[in-house]
């Protein structure tokens, strides 16, 4: 039987709201970007014709972008007007085959079938219980889901930012989760497989990585006392800055695509 608890608070959508926010789509551009590798493992997915995607909450387009130069068709679907507004204007955003639709996910009109969906760090923020079952109509006989992450491997100050997440973020709800496990509780989505990218660097002025965290939940500057914003800079500058070689700092990333079909009869 189908479980019914509801989402964690800190999913809901008085936060998820935050990347509508002007300032969360101009702070994007500083975090770190998806491995190149994992363009390839989505590619090798897509199984059926015709080769049309869906990026589900595709914020700037980091997945569809890219994917649009591998496949027949990509419909990008974002609430957030800022955000797709900054994707059309980076490289690949005006692709011919690459359309931008406005709007949630829950309800906006989809153009299917497709050979693959894929989600970004977008699915945890949607009502399950609607989209799961609507993107299982909408896939091809073959097509899956793919949900995409992209992780840092631990730095030596991961431990003292966390204190000063925790300090200064607005979503005081926040608690520790799985998306994955989430679902499959509740019988919305069966893994059928995964990969996970090989390690690739990724340098960044401090400056950069700092003004990054203001892209993520909690911290968008247009909610955000500007006392606070500057004190939250300030602490993870003074953190981060002693690990620099002159301003930049090295990370490693890894990209990770677990893939399997939504609400599972």
């Amino acid at each position: 039987m189908r479980a019914t608890a509801p989402k964690s608070a800190h999913l809901g959508p008085l936060y998820g709201a935050q990347f509508q926010d002007r300032s969360v789509a101009e702070a994007y551009r500083n975090r770190p970007p998806y491995p190149d590798e994992i363009f390839a493992i989505l590619a090798d997915l897509i199984v059926d014709e015709p080769r049309v995607v869906l990026d589900a909450g595709c914020g700037r387009g980091e997945l569809a972008r890219p994917l649009a130069g591998l496949v027949e068709r990509v419909d990008a679907i974002d609430l957030s007007a800022a955000m797709i507004e900054q994707g059309r204007a980076l490289p690949g955003g005006d692709a011919p085959n690459l359309r931008w639709i406005l709007g949630a996910v829950e309800g906006v009109p989809l153009h299917p079938p497709y050979a693959l969906i894929a989600a970004g760090a977008s699915l945890h923020w949607m009502d399950w219980d609607v989209v799961l079952p609507r993107l299982r109509e909408a896939l091809t006989p073959r097509g899956v889901l793919a949900i995409v992450g992209q992780a840092t491997r631990p730095m030596p100050w991961d431990a003292d930012l966390g204190e000063i997440i925790t300090r200064f973020s607005t979503n005081r709800e926040y608690a520790p989760y799985n998306l994955i496990e989430e679902l499959d509780t509740r019988g919305l989505f069966q893994t059928l497989g995964e990969r996970r990218t090989a390690a690739v660097p990724f340098v960044q002025t401090v400056a950069e990585y700092v003004e990054s965290f203001h892209a993520r939940n909690g911290f968008s500057r247009d909610r955000m006392e500007p006392a606070q914003a500057a004190a939250f800079d300030a602490a993870a500058h003074a953190l981060v800055a002693p690990h620099a070689v002159g301003d930049r700092i090295e990370l490693t990333i890894e990209g990770t695509v677990v893939w399997g079909r939504p609400a599972p009869t």
